[in-house]
């Protein structure tokens, strides 16, 4: 079994999220693509995100449409920051020796994966593939062989931050932003819970 894991804060999971997963699936010949949102993300300790559950419910919500994507909850369940390659060693438990593991992130974040805890440990875990967007130039040189690929997907322009952007922008002005729309996933929707601090509601659209 081929297995893809495509892990990250998802606040919110957008169209880039889901694009990417099943471009990385039709190329890799993968069986399932699991998402899994982060319970504590360590390295955004210094930012306000979304509680867990409510990046969760979105995930599952955005992800049910297409039967190959499921959604684990380990990051969150397991309690403590998140780290990658604890993600990867609780998913090989539970699919067991055989399965092949992908982990799908972002190439930016591929290009740190090095000053990752425990990255010794992660390319033995799974095969990593760097998704890249449009005039992102990035070389797997300084990584191990035959364990990284790179894959450009477009719509990875897209990203979370400006998503949240956009939502502030169209509450001052009173109006939803059509944008806000496109990019996130129909079933997801963005409000402002007070003027300090983005909350994300889940509602069907």
């Amino acid at each position: 079994m081929r297995v893809g894991v495509m892990g990250g804060t998802f606040d919110p999971i957008h169209h880039g999220h889901l694009v990417a997963a099943s471009e990385v699936a039709n190329s890799f010949g993968l069986d399932e693509v699991v998402f899994v949102p982060t319970g504590e993300p360590w390295q955004k300790s210094d930012v306000t995100v979304s509680p867990a559950e409510e990046r969760y419910l979105m995930t599952v919500i955005a992800t049910a449409s297409n039967p190959r994507f499921t959604v684990s909850r380990v990051d969150i369940d397991r309690g403590g920051p998140t780290y990658t390659v604890d993600t990867l060693r609780d998913l090989r438990l539970l699919y067991g020796g055989e399965a092949e593991l992908f982990f799908i992130t972002g190439a930016d974040a591929l290009g740190k994966i090095l000053t990752w805890k425990d990255a010794a440990d992660l390319f033995d875990l799974a095969h990593f593939v760097g998704v890249t967007r449009p005039g992102f130039d990035l070389t797997a040189e300084h990584l191990p062989a035959g364990r990284v690929s790179l894959v450009q997907v477009p719509a990875m322009a897209i990203s979370s931050t400006d998503c949240r952007r956009r939502v502030e922008g169209a509450n001052r002005s009173g109006i939803w932003s059509r944008t806000v729309w496109c990019n996130t996933s129909r079933s997801v929707v963005c409000t402002e819970k007070s003027a300090t601090s983005l909350r994300h509601n889940v509602v069907r659209a």
